[in-house]
């Protein structure tokens, strides 16, 4: 062998062990960065109540919830995590020094030891899937849902609308017969629908492309006749509906069986709507923002909502006040500051719905929400 090539072997495998180093020392940060932080008084263990969410208990045993995947690590006979039910308890355990929760059922499946780690010994459950404790708030969730204030293009194009009325009148009201197109599947006599006003447009705030609709609860309908065209009564009417207003189940079903994670990409977007057209945004209110599956959003991703910093004049000259006139003095923009925690639990190809999960500031339609 040539020393030449002797030197460009010797070359390549310094290379190689400095690239695996800084490969290593990568991961290790990641790891840190990313590390889970208990809650400061996290119980060894909880028994969960009637009326608990899947939120409420990751707050419980963790700083930052949307890490409750990584903490809780269930056996691969419990096909989902938010199976839970009241009277669990959940136990704190460390395996290698890692945090994690198992769960004690409250029928007698319990967590022990086995070999070097920790397993569960299942029974049957007799309790009915329906008494499973929920990720977040269900009727908060069910009730946007059938009276929705914004509407997707998906939702346009796929519901039900009003044809037309009996004896053609002007204006839809209680008590009036109805017929409508676009129903799929199979119709049941009896089952209820909100009747949505399709309103004005919604656009994203940064290229002005359409998102979706504002949607205007008008009343509610009970469908009295299968076919095509489908009759249907008018049961409640708070103001007009007309021909083309979509309807919605009333008690359309929304899978909660999701858990709360930090989204897989950087997500950054704005809230363009909430529900009910209040100017301050709460905990569990209903918002909108303008990012959907398109962007990698799925139910259960958490996402930060911040503040726009405002725009003030620094007319303050040298440390003394007033020392220019404001319409002189020049903007400066403060900070954005962190306001609340969202979570999705509908995703849409370019909007989302979610729920406000703590509020710490007043939150506005046009804040920002971005990667917690």
């Amino acid at each position: 062998m040539q020393p030449q090539t002797i030197r460009q072997i010797s070359t390549g495998h310094r290379r190689a062990k400095a690239l695996l180093l800084a490969v290593a020392m990568v991961a290790s940060c990641w790891t840190g960065a990313y590390a889970v932080v208990l809650a400061p008084n996290a119980p060894q263990s909880y028994v969960v109540k009637r009326g608990d969410t899947l939120w409420g208990i990751a707050k419980v045993f963790l700083r930052d919830p949307w890490h409750w995947p990584e903490i809780w690590q269930v056996n691969p006979q419990i096909h989902n995590p938010h199976l839970i039910y009241p009277g669990d308890t959940l136990r704190l355990v460390y395996v290698a020094g890692h945090p994690e929760l198992v769960l004690q059922r409250a029928s007698g499946m319990a967590a022990v030891q086995r070999g070097g780690g920790v397993r569960l010994e299942p029974q049957v459950r007799s309790e009915p899937l329906a008494a499973a404790i929920t990720t977040i708030p269900y009727e908060t969730v069910r009730a946007f849902m059938s009276r929705p204030s914004v509407l997707s293009r998906e939702q346009i194009e796929h519901a039900p609308y009003i044809l037309a009325s009996l004896n053609d009148h002007a204006a839809i009201a209680e008590g009036n017969t109805i017929y409508a197109r676009g129903f799929h599947g199979a119709q049941k006599p009896g089952a209820g629908y909100s009747v949505i006003h399709v309103g004005a447009p919604l656009r994203d705030p940064g290229n002005g492309k359409l998102l979706g609709y504002n949607g205007i609860y008008t009343g509610s309908a009970r469908l009295t006749r299968g076919g095509d065209p489908t009759t249907l009564m008018m049961t409640q009417s708070v103001r007009e509906s007309e021909p083309g207003d979509k309807l919605i189940p009333s008690h359309a079903r929304v899978p909660l069986d999701f858990v709360p994670t930090a989204p897989q990409g950087r997500v950054n977007g704005r809230i363009i709507a909430v529900n009910d057209g209040v100017t301050m945004i709460g905990q569990y209110e209903v918002v909108v923002i303008d990012r959907g599956s398109r962007a990698g959003l799925a139910p259960g991703d958490v996402l930060a909502v911040y503040k726009a910093g405002d725009i003030v004049h620094d007319n303050v000259k040298n440390g003394y006040l007033r020392g220019i006139s404001t319409f002189f003095a020049p903007k400066v923009r403060l900070p954005d500051e962190r306001s609340g925690t969202f979570m999705v639990f509908k995703t849409y190809r370019q909007i989302s719905y979610g729920l406000i999960m703590e509020a710490q500031n007043i939150i506005r339609v046009g804040d920002r929400v971005e990667n917690p």
